[in-house]
């Protein structure tokens, strides 16, 4: 349903890709930083001509993760039109299809850096991430990733902003990103199952539903035999005679 695209070289070049591609969605994911080690909130960056599904899904993303890790939202209601003083306007400004810049969390601040290096918090950003894909394009499509820094051709070295406790800010995001990658590309739609009338229930018949889809089902047994859940060893019982 969603197929995830990472893409390298200068920001421009990026997003030209992108839009050569048909992506439906442009992400670069960035984390913050500034000498104050207790400065830490969360904002997105969305361009100057950015679209109104931008700003929208901008304002879901940086409020979400504010509500998932607590910590405040800035700009107008989480998003900052062109940047901090233009800054990260390029890195959007060039697609065709709705586009946002991260900037989740400060790795300067120690306790934010720790959610940052960790497995849990990773998974956390990721899973928030996706989700945000999936409220705004439920339909799926092609999504274009961007590593904030890393992979630039004009500065291949570059990585961003050191991680409080090691470890640097595009390292990190690109983390952040490939788990949520594996999210979108397994994520399955619940379907919802239409309504069985009295009249379409065949008697004493058995199913097994997980996650919408029936995995096993038994219309061969007989109305004598007994069927016994029990809930203490989550078993469920098919007495036959």
């Amino acid at each position: 349903m969603y197929d995830v695209r990472f893409y390298k070289g200068n920001y421009k070049w990026r997003q030209i890709q992108a839009n050569r591609d048909k992506c439906i969605a442009y992400i670069e994911h960035h984390f913050n930083a500034t000498g104050n080690t207790t400065t830490g909130y969360s904002v997105v960056i969305v361009g100057y001509n950015s679209s109104g599904t931008s700003k929208a899904w901008g304002r879901w993303y940086a409020n979400h993760i504010g509500q998932e890790f607590r910590i405040p939202v800035a700009g107008k209601g989480g998003i900052l039109i062109g940047g901090f003083n233009g800054r990260g306007n390029g890195n959007v400004k060039h697609t065709n299809m709705p586009a946002i810049l991260l900037e989740p969390m400060f790795v300067s601040n120690p306790l934010q850096a720790k959610i940052v290096r960790s497995e849990e918090g990773q998974f956390r950003l990721a899973k928030v991430l996706a989700d945000s894909i999936i409220e705004f394009f439920p339909k799926g499509g092609k999504i274009a990733f961007s590593v904030g820094h890393k992979y630039k051709t004009s500065r291949p070295r570059d990585r961003g902003a050191s991680v409080n406790g090691g470890g640097s800010e595009a390292d990190y995001a690109e983390i952040v990103m490939e788990k949520a990658k594996y999210i979108l590309e397994n994520y399955e739609p619940v379907v919802n199952k239409p309504i069985i009338e009295d009249e379409d229930i065949i008697d004493n018949e058995v199913r097994i539903i997980k996650n919408g889809k029936e995995i096993w089902s038994n219309t061969d047994l007989d109305e004598d035999d007994e069927i016994v859940w029990d809930e203490e060893n989550r078993t469920l019982y098919l007495n036959t005679e």
